[in-house]
This record gives structure tokens, sequence and C-alpha cells, in this order.
């Protein structure tokens, strides 16, 4: 199939050291490399095409910002509109912010003020240069329209370049896997654009009451401090391990919960109980009997093994605190140095205080049970058993290549 100009005039050699960042360039390589347009066009519609953004509009929430173009002696007219997959996104800038579409937007809905072409992956081997008006544009507009889109569902996905693949800032990256390959995003991306500056505001806003750098910051260090999830967690899960240190093995709910309450009355320091001290014993001997059922079904879904119980759920803090990070910079309420650092302490407090990814995996998926699930093993279990088990499995996964100690 021929497609004519202008995508035919500009065709280059791949420079041998170019390895594509991700498995989307690759693909887009290959396509173009062998003339194969469908192939390439099919491939777009499968994936996010993030462009450029006027930060000051997105900021108003209720405008949509201006798009930046620019010039291309290439093209006649001399504007294009550049648009970029995931893997050779542009670093983030504190002034310079991204959002995304679908192919099938662009085909049917893109402003008619726009450029008439649009270039993909501007200045990189899997460049390509698509026309906007018919009858040019009907050789890709048609694959657009067949398509679904990017799919949000999990999977593993790896930066190739651009991301660290071992070392310390890998290590603490691995730690967010758990919500990052849940959203099918790659794992190793520090420099991270998300689901685009707007969309990922507003998720810090709705779901964190976020809205500043100081806040950002504010969360951040919580995180990292492991003081977030609640106290009354610790305390119980931190009762049975004492309890197994101190029996060399297997604790009894029995015995745990009379631990509780002993301790309770304790600490409370009366002489006879208090209606306060009761409700709190009962408060934690309920809680006893949800992480024992919890982690009965993590058994059964071979998350924890036979015998096994969560010493920790700091890792919900810790694994979120990873994310954190690069919300932040998706945001820019941070920058790179501070998301670097701040993934770096998530991974050596995860390594402090688990023994393995297994251990730390458990702890993050209980603490999200006990946060927002309420034993109804639903989406917030069943979207983790799926993750635990790609990245326990997986032969790229970083679990499985980066030491947890």
């Amino acid at each position: 199939m021929s497609f004519g100009p202008p995508l035919a005039g500009f065709r280059h050699p791949v420079p041998p050291a170019w390895t594509p960042p991700s498995d989307v360039e690759q693909a887009l390589l290959s396509a173009k490399s062998l003339g194969d347009w469908p192939a390439y066009f099919e491939t777009l519609a499968r994936n996010r095409l993030y462009f450029e953004v006027g930060q000051k509009e997105e900021d108003a929430r209720f405008t949509r910002g201006l798009v930046p173009f620019r010039r291309d002696p290439r093209i006649a007219g001399g504007w294009v509109w550049p648009v970029y997959t995931e893997g050779v996104l542009p670093a983030p800038e504190p002034d310079r912010v991204f959002d995304w579409k679908k192919l099938k937007w662009i085909a049917q809905d893109m402003n008619s003020s726009y450029p008439t072409t649009i270039v993909v992956n501007p200045d990189t081997p899997c460049e390509a240069f698509l026309p906007t008006a018919p009858p040019h544009s009907w050789a890709w507009a048609k694959y657009a329209k067949q398509s679904d889109g990017p799919s949000d569902a999990a999977a593993l996905r790896t930066l190739r370049v651009g991301g660290p693949l071992q070392g310390p800032v890998a290590h603490g990256l691995a730690c967010g896997a758990h919500l990052i390959v849940n959203q099918g995003r790659f794992w190793n991306a520090l420099a991270y654009h998300g689901h685009g500056y707007r969309a990922d505001r507003r998720t810090l806003r709705t779901w964190w009451g976020i809205t500043s750098r100081q806040q950002w910051q504010s969360q951040q260090r919580a995180l990292l401090a492991t003081d977030g999830a609640r106290p009354v967690w610790e305390f119980t899960l931190g009762l049975r391990r004492a309890l197994a240190r101190d029996t060399g093995g297997r604790v009894e709910n029995g015995a745990w919960w009379d631990t509780a309450a002993n301790v309770l009355h304790r600490r409370e320091g009366a002489p006879t109980s208090t209606a306060e001290t009761e409700a709190h014993i009962k408060d934690v001997q309920h809680l006893i009997g949800r992480i024992t059922r919890y982690e009965a079904r993590m058994r059964a879904d071979g998350i924890l093994g036979e015998g096994q119980f969560v010493g920790s759920v700091d890792a919900w803090d810790l694994g979120r605190a990873s994310c954190m990070a690069r919300w932040g910079v998706s945001t820019r309420y941070g920058d790179l140095a501070e998301a670097e650092a701040a993934v770096v302490e998530a991974g050596y407090r995860a390594a402090h205080c688990y023994g393995s990814w297994e251990d730390f995996s458990a702890g993050f998926i209980l603490g999200r049970c006990l946060h927002f699930d309420d034993e109804k093993f639903g989406s917030w279990y069943q979207e983790m058993v799926t993750v635990h088990k790609i990245l326990t499995s997986d032969p790229g996964s970083p679990w499985l290549n980066i030491p947890f100690r």
C-alpha cells in the first residue's frame, strides 16, 4: 500500500547506536523499517500519544492548555504538531507539561486550527509525518477508528533506556511496582509523566487533598516516616511478632486476642476496666479477625506460603511513597532530584523492615485491603493478586532481577 507524500519522503537510516526505549518504539521502528505502515498506525492506535500543553491554562482546570507547535523546514507551511509515545517523552521540566489523547481523538476531534501535519516522535528513527487533512489522512485515520485505544490493564512494562534497571534507585522504584504495574505504566520511569499533568494533579487533589508543593512534600515525608497508616495496625501486628519470638513459631488467635486485652489493660494503668478500654480491646480483636481472614485468603491465592503471616504493613506506606515521588514529578510539585532521594529512601526502609520482595508484597496488599477493601475481596484485593503474580513470575520483573537486600 502506498501512502504517498508526505509519509514516503522522510524515511532515513536507523543509527546503529539507537536503542528503542520501550517495546512501543521498537514496534514503530520495525514497522517503519519494513515500510509496513498499517502495523505502524495500529501501534499508534493502541498507545497513548502525548503532546505539550500550556501549563497556565491547565492550572486553571476548566480550560484546555494551548498546544505549542513547532517549525519544521521539511514541511510545506513550516508548522507541525509534535506528538510522542511514552518511551520518548522529553524529560520533565518545571514549565513544560504534557497531556495525552488516543489516535482516534486526533483523527476525529482535532481542532481545525492545528497544523496540517503531525510529527510522531520527532527527531528519532521511528519518526513519521501524518497529514491531518483528507484524502491523505484517511490512510492512518481508519486504523484509529478500528482500535479501542490504550489499555489500562495490569502489565509489566520496562524502559530499556532512560530508566534504571539496577541499583538503589531501581530498587526504590520497584517498591512502588504494585500500583505502577497495575496501571500498565513503566515501573522504572523516574522521569514520570503518568496520565498527563492535569489528570495527575486531579488525582492528587481528589485522593490525597494535595494542591500545592508544600502539601506534596508533607505527604511524601509522612509516607516515608511510615506513620500514615493507622498505628493500631502496627500495634496489633507487633503483638503477634512478639508472641512469635517468645513461642518460637506459630501464634494461635486465642493467644493473640488475650495478649491484646492484657496489654491494653496494662497500658490504661487503671485498676478496673473502663468502657473506653473495653471498646479499644474489642476493636483490636476485631482487627485480628480481619487480618487472619485476609491472610488465609492470601495463602489460598499464593501470596503467602503455608504457615506464613504478615509481619508489618509499613509496605503500604513505603510503596505509596515510591509512587508519590513520581506523582510529584508528573504534577511538577517536585523535581527529579527530590523524587530520586525519596525512592531511594523508600527502598532503604523497605529493606530494613522486610526480608524479601514476597514479604514486602504481602505487607503492601494487606495494608491496601485494610484501608479500602472491608473484607469484600473485591477489586482492591483482586488487582493486587494479579500484580503480585506478574511481579513474582515474569522473567523481566524487577523483583526477579534486583536483590531485595
